[in-house]
């Protein structure tokens, strides 16, 4: 009895850690570090030097490992690895003992009895139980694996936003500086009688537009680094300092694209493995619609000293249930995980078919914007050249160069898009774009 009790588990609390330390921003050096060493399919360990500019990459790598909402969900997948290791164990027998004292009558002994008792019905099942839990195991992983890969993606899409923001913001602030100076001297020359009160109204107009502006892109700009910040597990008032990416590739054919997702993605992996669960599940309660079987075997002796020993079955008459319920309730479930599983297979294609064209638009309409570039360039250089030549007025000059200005900041929101949707392509075909090529 002693050596079962050693055994045995021990309770031993686990008590909440303080908000302060909960919150407080992680150890730079051990992120580095386990940067360094990660082991993911789709991430390559990185080095990360926080005094350095950080790569899309590098993101990637520290909100996998630093997210909290991945945290959390890495400890979901340690209550799956235990209900998988208690469907591994046998069932403990049970053990019943008696003592009858004597009170009165002819005999002189106290009767007592014992009984040893098992459940059949737990190794009747054992298997499928198993293969069940392990299924079970193998989607909350790959579901897991899924998060880190779009929590990976997000992060990246963060970063290339901030930059793209960060360039928007500085041509909204020039737009904004040069629609006020304007502005300034046209109040100057109203109030010469030079020009007419609705020329001042207009140029009015065009500088409050512009400051609105420069403000919303402030705005986005503050926004995206407090979401990165979010995903990174970082403090909201941190300031990462990002490394520009490399150009985004061009994504092959939406047809290539939708075949190789339909055997990468992880959430569809997961599908599949919890419809494997189902269908073990199904046999599970098949089985059990049989007799519950238990064996007891049991020793007594009464009050004339008699001794008896022997086996005793018990089971369940199946009349009227027969484990119907539960047969129709599994056999439902796993209609409803293949319904969903082929409605996720529609949904991943029309996905990326529509991804594919938005970028095949957007790339056309920068292609278009490119080429119209030099000539809203020489109109503005010229229009400047005259200005300073007198031949034509500062407001017209700075109609022109403004004109040009707006036309690279829609460049830059271009690029902008296509950074982002290649990236969200990416995170709907389930691979990174380098492997688009291979």
């Amino acid at each position: 009895m002693a050596s079962l009790l050693a055994g045995c588990a021990s309770y031993k609390p686990a008590p909440l850690a303080d908000s302060a330390a909960t919150l407080a921003p992680p150890d730079m050096a051990i992120v580095s570090a386990d940067a360094a060493r990660i082991d993911r399919p789709y991430l390559q360990p990185q080095p990360v030097d926080w005094n350095q500019p950080l790569t899309p990459n590098a993101l990637a790598v520290i909100a996998v490992l630093e997210n909290p909402d991945l945290k959390a969900q890495r400890a979901k997948v340690g209550v799956t690895d235990a209900q998988a290791f208690a469907a591994r164990l046998l069932p403990d027998p049970q053990i019943q003992a008696n003592y009858d004292k004597l009170l009165s009558g002819p005999d002189m002994f106290d009767a007592f009895g014992g009984q040893l008792a098992m459940d059949l019905n737990q190794l009747r099942t054992a298997k499928v139980e198993r293969q069940s839990n392990e299924a079970a195991k193998k989607q909350v992983r790959l579901d897991l694996a899924w998060a880190e890969w779009q929590t990976a993606g997000q992060a990246r899409l963060q970063g290339v936003r901030i930059l793209a923001l960060t360039r928007q913001l500085g041509i909204a602030r020039e737009g904004s500086a040069s629609a006020e100076q304007l502005f300034a001297e046209s109040e100057r020359a109203g109030a010469r009688g030079d020009i007419s009160g609705a020329d001042v109204d207009t140029r009015r107009q065009a500088a409050l537009d512009a400051a609105a502006k420069a403000r919303t892109a402030e705005n986005d700009l503050a926004a995206a680094r407090g979401d990165l910040n979010k995903l990174l597990g970082l403090p909201p008032e941190t300031m990462l300092v990002l490394a520009t990416p490399a150009d985004p590739v061009t994504p092959p054919d939406a047809s290539v694209l939708v075949n190789r997702s339909l055997d990468r993605r992880l959430d569809l992996q997961a599908l599949r493995a919890g419809y494997d669960a189902a269908e073990a599940d199904v046999h599970k309660a098949v089985l059990e619609q049989f007799p519950n079987l238990s064996l007891t075997l049991a020793g007594a002796r009464d009050t004339s000293d008699n001794h008896t020993i022997g086996p005793a079955i018990g089971f369940t008459l199946p009349l009227w249930n027969r484990n119907r319920g539960g047969i129709a309730t599994a056999t439902a479930t796993r209609a409803q995980l293949k319904a969903e599983y082929e409605a996720r297979l529609f949904q991943t294609r029309a996905e990326i078919v529509a991804a594919v064209q938005g970028l095949e638009t957007v790339r056309r309409q920068r292609a278009d914007l490119i080429a119209q570039m030099p000539a809203i360039r020489r109109v503005a250089d010229s229009s400047a050249a005259a200005a300073r030549r007198g031949d034509l007025s500062a407001a017209a000059a700075a109609t022109a160069e403004q004109a040009a200005r707006d036309r690279e900041l829609t460049l830059s929101q271009l690029d902008q898009q296509i950074a982002e949707q290649t990236i969200a392509l990416e995170l709907l075909s389930g691979e990174p774009s380098e492997g688009w090529t291979r």
